[in-house]
């Protein structure tokens, strides 16, 4: 089995996902045209960055975010290896300018961010999950500025005002189509990280996880209907079944198909009496 799976999600701002576990690989000095984002799930890995010869360690609890166009190396820091999980981020998630402050602190020790790069991971791993993909990616992005820049994170008290039901507007109009978080932002002339966060507040949840109800509730209309649930997920804005499958098990504990069964032989059931 290969040490490194890699793929290129189709989600803006991130040209290349790598998760790696290496033993006794080391890295030769070399640079990236893309920001690296790095999490460590085991071990430990110790690295040089930039000519001054600064030595620097990534480790299971913090995050470290390498900048573009700076050389680097890498190797294990124990004998037993370490295993990473790597985002590339391009320019319109993070502006190369802030690469001298990335030289200066590439290691970010914030439990919050870390969880949502792993949050970001999980959604990555699965095509369906673009649009929440997207909008962790955004929260991550944010998150990665307020480092740089050595800013505080902004106060709770952005003015919602009718910006979150817009937003559900909008959703509720795609709920097969769907819509990105970019879009979203252009067409209600919003940051999207404050339309994240106003919707959030308004209904309790975020958006991709009310989008996904809403799709899983068509669906359960097609199923009612007769609609196989194949066809079912398609129809609901589904990537495919097992996305649909995955989705409506944790709704209902019971996958589209065995639900569809039961739909059936209860009617088959009532025509028999």
């Amino acid at each position: 089995m290969s040490p490194v799976t890699a793929w290129r999600p189709a989600v803006a701002g991130i040209s290349e996902v790598l998760h790696a576990r290496y033993v006794d690989h080391a890295y030769p000095m070399h640079t990236h045209d893309a920001w690296a984002l790095l999490i460590v799930d085991a071990g430990a890995i110790t690295y040089d960055l930039d000519k001054s010869g600064n030595h620097h360690g990534a480790i299971e609890t913090a995050v470290t975010l390498l900048p573009p166009g700076v050389a680097h190396d890498g190797r294990s820091a124990t004998p037993h290896g370490f295993r990473k999980r790597v985002l590339y981020l391009e320019p319109s998630v993070l502006d190369p300018a802030l690469a001298g402050a990335a030289v200066d602190m590439p290691t970010l020790r914030d439990a919050s961010l870390r969880d949502r790069v792993s949050a970001l991971h999980a959604a990555l791993a699965h095509p369906g999950d673009a649009f929440e993909a997207e909008s962790r990616l955004a929260f991550v992005g944010e998150r990665l500025r307020w480092h740089l820049r050595r800013r505080p994170p902004p106060g709770g008290g952005e003015a919602i005002g009718g910006l979150a039901a817009a937003f559900r507007e909008l959703l509720d109009a795609r709920t097969v189509t769907g819509v990105t978080l970019a879009h979203a932002a252009v067409v209600l002339h919003a940051h999207p990280t404050h339309l994240v966060r106003a919707f959030r507040r308004a209904y309790g949840l975020p958006p991709h996880a009310y989008l996904t109800g809403r799709r899983v509730d068509l669906a359960r209309t097609l199923l009612l209907d007769g609609m196989r649930p194949a066809e079912a997920a398609t129809a609901a804005g589904f990537y495919d079944q097992s996305h649909l499958t995955r989705h409506f098990r944790r709704f209902l504990a019971t996958p589209p198909a065995t639900y569809s069964r039961s739909i059936r032989s209860r009617v088959v059931s009532s025509r028999g009496v």
